[in-house]
């Protein structure tokens, strides 16, 4: 949908406030990005200064959860905004949420991180941490994307990822598992690993989310609790 079609009013100030909300949305969007690739950075390299910045970094995304809510809050009471921009604004305030919770699951990486940084390596898993790790930074990428251009296309293909994603972390979790049978004496560092795998599993779900909340804006429909197939067919609906 053309992003033309929202917030076009005679009033600039709501213009403006629209606007506000839509670029806070993508700038705490790039924030939490950053978090996500430093703190996967900090558990692959053992980087516990890295991770210190992850972790400090979370005070910075709550603020900006809460300064877009109070923005949504006040259009909301000010403006009483109808149709397309009612719908901005709630998909919006849902996504912001989704955003400060991968920043909660990214601060659990990298908590993660500083424990192997003193404990040692752990002896498995970061193969799988990297490859899903990247799975699912690619998919907040192209959910965050699919917001700023109104592309629910690209939230469906998001949604798809994050099915592969889920396959990916139960094969990583049967794998590792089976390693901790194996050998119990690397069964804390490995946890560490799984924790850190169960935070990335997080995160693309949250990311689905988002994209389900770009469907809604766009199309005007909810499509939480349905497949990947079904939200195709909503999509592609004239």
């Amino acid at each position: 949908m053309d992003r033309m079609h929202f917030g076009q009013h005679s009033s600039s100030q709501f213009n403006e406030a629209l606007e506000s909300i839509r670029n806070h949305l993508m700038e705490m969007g790039g924030l939490v990005e950053k978090q996500v690739v430093d703190a996967l950075e900090a558990l692959l390299r053992a980087d516990s200064g890295l991770a210190e910045k992850v972790l400090h970094t979370e005070e910075r995304v709550d603020q900006q959860e809460i300064q877009i809510d109070e923005e949504c809050a006040r259009v909301l009471a000010l403006r009483h905004p109808a149709a397309s921009d009612l719908r901005l604004i709630i998909a919006v305030s849902k996504a912001v949420s989704d955003l400060e919770r991968i920043g909660d699951e990214s601060a659990k990486i990298a908590a993660m991180a500083l424990q192997l940084a003193e404990e040692g390596e752990s002896p498995r898993g970061y193969v799988e941490v990297r490859h899903i790790g990247n799975h699912v930074r690619n998919m907040l990428r192209d959910t965050l994307d699919a917001f700023a251009r109104f592309d629910a296309d690209k939230a469906v293909e998001v949604a798809a990822e994050d099915s592969e994603v889920d396959l990916e972390y139960r094969s990583a979790m049967r794998a590792l598992v089976t390693f901790m049978m194996e050998d119990p004496r690397a069964i804390s560092r490995v946890l560490n690993i799984i924790w850190s795998l169960r935070a990335l599993e997080r995160i693309g779900d949250h990311a689905r989310n988002i994209g389900e909340q770009v469907i809604f804006l766009v199309k005007g429909t909810d499509v939480r609790h349905i497949s990947v197939d079904e939200m195709e067919k909503e999509v592609k609906k004239t």
